[in-house]
């Protein structure tokens, strides 16, 4: 665990669990959550016993609320050139980091925080996830990458619309959207509390209150089944795939392949490939 005020890091073998803890606050980035932030990036992406991250927020009502409006009420140009910055330089480490991150959406995923579930490799929300990027309701287009890395998710068009209304969306909507890779809802299995009186206000409260936990532990055992997944194969493989679908969403499709040949072909001089290869040789024979 980091002894940081904000953010919390939690080591969980080859997958480390880093959580925004601001819940007074629906987990909003205000500076001190940003500096914080960057600082545990470099913490994880230089602990080479991490292969796999995932990011979520505190409790179960919101993943991150985005930027910390209380603070941008007054602020001049100047310093929200550079409270952009630091929150753009933070989320392009997280997108450029060598290992696999996973966002686990739960609750409210807006503007900012809409913005840092998108440079995550992977975004798998609770039912009750909202998302969207809602900054022109307040007078600003979207800051921290949003005007460009969701047209690149979900095609212009539905950014266009997004960005326009600054409406919130439903976890289910973004599913259809390509905005999450998929949605985790509770069903009947999943022993839910028994239904409260209806005339008791209290226990309908409490009810709500558990069931928001359980679909949360939920969500966070799935997003940690993937990141299993993920941790046991090869790191090396992982860390070139990552790196040529990031680079070759930007260069054309023939400077795309050639980079994806020569990151196929170094592979052959790590270790892992020729372990893993034989192994699999060994397997089949039997």
């Amino acid at each position: 665990m980091s002894n940081m005020k904000y953010i919390q890091l939690e080591p969980q073998g080859e997958i480390a669990l880093l959580r925004i803890n601001r819940p007074e606050a629906l987990n909003a980035m205000n500076i001190d959550v940003i500096s914080e932030l960057s600082r545990t990036v470099d913490i994880v992406g230089a602990d080479e016993s991490i292969k796999v991250v995932l990011i979520t927020g505190a409790g179960e009502k919101s993943f991150c609320a985005g930027a910390d409006i209380s603070y941008m009420v007054n602020i001049d140009p100047i310093t929200a050139e550079k409270y952009a910055s630091s929150a753009q330089s933070v989320l392009n480490k997280i997108e450029r980091l060598e290992k696999p991150v996973i966002a686990a959406v739960n609750g409210y995923a807006l503007g900012g925080g809409c913005e840092l579930a998108m440079v995550c490799d992977i975004r798998i929300a609770s039912s009750n996830a909202k998302m969207g990027q809602p900054e022109v309701t307040i007078g600003i287009p979207p800051g921290w990458g949003g005007t460009q890395r969701l047209m690149r998710l979900v095609g212009p068009a539905k950014a266009k619309e997004l960005v326009f209304t600054g409406k919130m969306i439903s976890a289910e909507e973004a599913l259809q959207f390509g905005l999450v890779n998929r949605v985790i809802s509770l069903t009947t299995d999943d022993n839910l509390p028994p239904e409260a009186p209806k005339d008791n206000r209290d226990k309908e409260k409490e009810r709500t209150t558990q069931i928001a936990k359980i679909l949360n532990n939920k969500l966070m055992v799935e997003c940690d089944n993937l990141a299993k997944q993920i941790a046991k194969n090869s790191f090396n493989a992982v860390k070139v795939s990552k790196m040529l679908i990031n680079r070759g969403m930007d260069a054309d499709l023939n400077t795309g392949l050639r980079l994806e040949i020569y990151g196929w072909s170094l592979c052959f001089a790590h270790e892992d490939r020729q372990k893993m290869m034989s192994e699999f040789l060994n397997k089949s024979k039997k």
